[in-house]
């Protein structure tokens, strides 16, 4: 486990009609403030890598599909790790990743996934660190 990554498990309450998916509370851990809420979508072995944020802490959810996580943390050079996390209704976590830690992420639904990210601050590109799905070696197994 990377440090500071925190998986929450989320209640499904099954009700006539639909049922009710939680995400987070303002007293839920990692709930780090309020900044947006916004939606993903990941098409079907669509691979989206790599991402970090340099201020932002993510809550991600997701509430339609299967999507795979892969966190990477080179904060300490000694411990360069990964973690992989995958999150789907079957399997219904909140995935709390802290600034500095590297994102990628692959869908694997047939049908398109959608990913819930709840930030403590407003998205800027000019806070956030890109690289290329080769820059970081990992087998994602496509």
């Amino acid at each position: 486990m990377i440090n500071d990554v925190f998986i929450t498990p989320l209640r499904i309450i099954d009700t006539n009609g639909g049922n009710v998916l939680h995400a987070m509370k303002n007293d839920s851990p990692g709930y780090f403030g309020f900044g947006e809420a916004y939606f993903s979508e990941i098409e079907y072995k669509m691979i989206k890598a790599w991402k970090r944020h340099r201020e932002m802490t993510l809550n991600l959810v997701v509430p339609h599909g299967e999507v795979r996580f892969i966190l990477y943390d080179d904060r300490h050079v000694e411990r360069i790790k990964f973690q992989e996390i995958i999150i789907s209704k079957n399997n219904y976590f909140r995935l709390t990743i802290p600034p500095l830690i590297w994102l990628g992420f692959q869908g694997l639904s047939k049908n398109n996934s959608i990913v819930l990210n709840i930030a403590n601050i407003h998205h800027s590109p000019d806070e956030a660190d890109n690289k290329n799905i080769d820059e970081i070696e990992f087998d994602w197994g496509v």
